[in-house]
């Protein structure tokens, strides 16, 4: 399917013309249909060009959840201009590093987010969802889908920059992952056949559509297939997110584990549990703990829970379990024509079942980090992206995460997994959630320490009952040091403890 686009422009056209009255998105009690997209997409197209917007040039999204942010991402498409959705939590220094790395000559930003988009230094171009055009000083999408100039589509091929995705810069600095047209579509085609998703498949979009995992997979993977989606422009209230998923009869749910352990909880009502017509809940962004996959198993019985594993620089999928088959506490298999090894130090494979450096090679493999020569370099190795994962591979290649390369905590040379001691930890019982972390020792070189949020209700827990839980499932040399319970882990937008934080109060 994907052989017909060259790039995500074409996508809309396609499903434009053939699919032009079926509701392609409901936004709570508005239903757009695939024609009035196309439409959409081509005035505002035209008013980007108005603005000056070249071939090339990057247009930057600081929007909320809302059908402006997809004519957006088409019509930046349509004149060959690249999208960069940018991470709506971030402060305003943190915006203007990233619209003056990108070169943003224009950006889109909801109104919701106008006291940090006010601060910002960098671009005075910017176009606004959520106000009304009477607020004449501001230019608002109203005005810009008023167009009646039509433009010429600027034709972009395959290996043409589409998108520059700002990793969430867990360590230093954001980089811009720059993806192509290829990238992003063999992504979707891949998504689309390991979840079987059909035209008649209607998704929730409640997760941050900037975050990769979400604008490939969540939203234009459906609009890619010819289906529906429902957009959540808030969290909050959760509750809403049901009452959606029931009333607009979703079938496929994405979310990251965050969620999942909320729902795994959560009291829901028979009526949800009866009703409900989702076939897969898909998890990607984060580990899942292996209580939550229990816990949703007997809650879901028609639905199954599919773990995926994939980073920006993949656009983002490398692994998912599929509908055919799962794997508790694997990520799936590489995706079709695209390999995954596990490797030593010097590139060497490693054999099935032995721990090591993940790699993989395909055609979602980022074009490079915009402006670093030298990060690209050190992350694509002879067509090889080199994950920062460490894990290892089964008889039928299932793929097992055991940590992040850099979490790694070396004791005595010997090398110590983090997420093995938090998976024993969590399952313990008032535990939310952990992470680990390893600080500097003159005896040993580092020695484990564990940081612990409680379950909500919960006010304390038994340590000693902790510390021979701990010892009953781990080696000596694996048992936290120091547990420190914390009101509240430090979290990305996607849900990913930042460990990095939790050393530097430590360091602090």
């Amino acid at each position: 399917m994907a052989e017909q686009f060259s790039n995500l422009y074409e996508i809309i056209v396609h499903q434009g013309q053939k699919r032009k009255r079926k509701t392609a998105l409901f936004d709570d009690d508005i239903k757009i249909s695939y024609g009035e997209i196309l439409e959409r997409a081509d005035k505002l197209a035209a008013y980007f060009v108005q603005q000056g917007i070249k071939e090339g040039d990057r247009v930057a999204l600081f929007l909320r959840n809302s059908p402006e942010f997809i004519y957006t991402i088409f019509a930046v498409a349509k004149i060959g201009a690249v999208s960069v959705p940018v991470n709506t939590f971030l402060k305003s220094e943190e915006l203007d590093y990233i619209l003056k790395d990108s070169g943003a000559k224009l950006l889109v930003a909801s109104e919701i987010h106008k006291k940090v988009v006010n601060e910002n230094s960098v671009c005075s171009n910017i176009l606004w969802e959520g106000v009304s055009s009477k607020e004449k000083e501001l230019s608002s999408f109203e005005d810009a889908l008023m167009q009646e100039n039509e433009v010429e589509q600027t034709v972009r091929g395959l290996d043409d920059c589409a998108v520059i995705i700002y990793t969430s810069g867990t360590t230093g600095q954001p980089k811009g992952a720059m993806l192509s047209n290829k990238n992003l579509l063999s992504n979707m085609e891949y998504s689309r056949k390991l979840i079987e998703v059909k035209p008649k498949d209607r998704i929730i979009v409640f997760l941050p559509m900037f975050h990769t995992f979400t604008l490939t997979v969540g939203v234009i993977m459906p609009l890619y297939v010819g289906g529906s989606m429902v957009i959540i422009k808030s969290l909050q209230p959760f509750s809403n997110i049901f009452k959606q998923t029931l009333m607009k009869r979703v079938t496929l749910f994405f979310g990251i584990p965050d969620v999942y352990n909320a729902l795994a909880k959560a009291k829901l009502p028979w009526y949800f549990l009866w009703f409900n017509k989702i076939r897969a809940f898909i998890s990607g962004a984060a580990a899942l703990q292996p209580k939550t996959l229990e816990a949703m198993s007997k809650k879901f019985k028609r639905a199954k829970l599919l773990e995926g594993y994939g980073l920006s620089e993949a656009s983002p999928v490398v692994c998912v379990n599929t509908i055919k088959k799962q794997k508790a506490g694997s990520v799936g298999c590489a995706m079709y024509g695209h390999a995954v090894k596990i490797v030593d130090a010097d590139m060497n494979e490693l054999s099935q079942g032995t721990v090591g450096d993940i790699i993989f090679s395909g055609d979602n493999v980022m074009m490079g980090y915009l402006n670093r020569p030298e990060a690209t370099a050190e992350t694509i190795v002879n067509g090889w992206l080199l994950t920062g994962d460490m894990g290892y591979l089964d008889e039928e290649g299932f793929l097992y995460i055991v940590d992040r390369k850099k979490d790694l905590i070396i004791s005595k040379g010997i090398n110590i997994y983090p997420r093995e001691i938090e998976e024993v930890i969590d399952i313990f019982l008032g535990v939310k959630a952990s992470a680990v972390i390893g600080i500097f020792d003159e005896k040993s070189g580092e020695i484990p320490v564990a940081y612990i949020e409680l379950e909500d209700e919960v006010e304390s827990i038994d340590e000693q009952g902790l510390r021979v839980h701990m010892r009953e499932k781990l080696a000596n040399y694996k048992i936290p040091k120091h547990l420190h319970i914390i009101e509240e882990l430090p979290k990305n937008a996607t849900g990913k403890i930042l460990k990095r934080v939790l050393k530097e109060k430590l360091n602090g």
